[in-house]
């Protein structure tokens, strides 16, 4: 179970790291100082941003949930 948790760790946290590259930037940070800010804003989030946003999100609570599994594990076993 522990190593089922600690590949569901990387795994996660390598496919978060990708999501959250994947946000358009919404300047005034380091997005801008890379380039970033010569987009144009054209309105509010499309139907995409919005799926990568619950990606995103869902990627996070299971990341969450892995490190509480395997921090309950490590408490809990002798």
């Amino acid at each position: 179970m522990r190593i089922a948790l600690q590949v569901l760790v990387v795994l996660s946290s390598f496919f978060l790291v990708l999501l959250i590259l994947m946000h358009k930037g919404k300047g005034g940070g380091l997005s801008d100082m890379f380039g970033g800010g010569v987009s144009s804003n054209l309105g509010g989030s499309s139907v995409a941003e919005k799926n990568l946003n619950r990606l995103t999100v869902i990627a996070g609570l299971i990341w969450i949930g892995a490190i509480v599994g395997l921090g309950l594990i490590a408490r809990f076993s002798a």
